[in-house]
């Protein structure tokens, strides 16, 4: 984390209503500005969001707010932040799926990749940590399946062999 004065030059206010004003934090670290790699589906599906913001910005004319936001509304500015978090817990709730705040999608994201195999190193820059072992102290729960796959995998690699491994208490 940077000085007080670093982060400040870092902040937008963005007003989007003459009572409500939004606090863009542009980034928190210097690791918070980077690309990622993503997959083609999701590659396109950005893509095709995109190209309908310009279509937005075509239509709406002169007023509109030209901004890189990935989440905007249709006129350009920010979306208001208390909607958009209404919207996707009503998505949840209509997919019957358990509540999750949105922010929480990140963190999901975050913890289910070691059990992918993705070494920590990389799942921290994906995620723009400042070291890896604060992704693993802050993200690192393991699933009940890993104990009993590392031991599996150890015996194999001493020449035991017998089947799936046993819980010791």
């Amino acid at each position: 984390m940077g000085t007080g004065s670093e982060r400040a030059r870092d902040e937008v206010r963005v007003v989007v209503h003459p009572q409500l004003e939004v606090l863009q934090l542009l980034r928190k670290t210097k690791q918070g500005r980077r690309s990622i790699d993503l997959d083609p589906q999701t590659v396109a599906t950005l893509r095709a969001h995109r190209r309908r913001q310009a279509q937005e910005q075509l239509a709406f004319g002169a007023g509109y707010a030209d901004s890189e936001l990935v989440f905007r509304r249709e006129d350009g500015t920010p979306v208001i932040p208390h909607p958009f978090t209404l919207a996707f817990k009503k998505a949840v709730r209509d997919a019957g799926l358990p509540a999750i705040r949105l922010h929480d999608l990140r963190h999901t994201h975050v913890a289910l990749l070691p059990a992918a195999g993705i070494a920590p190193k990389v799942i921290q820059e994906r995620v723009g940590h400042h070291s890896a072992g604060f992704t693993l102290d802050n993200y690192g729960g393991t699933f009940p399946s890993q104990h009993r796959e590392t031991a599996d995998r150890f015996a194999a690699l001493v020449g035991v062999s017998g089947g799936s491994s046993a819980t010791a208490d």
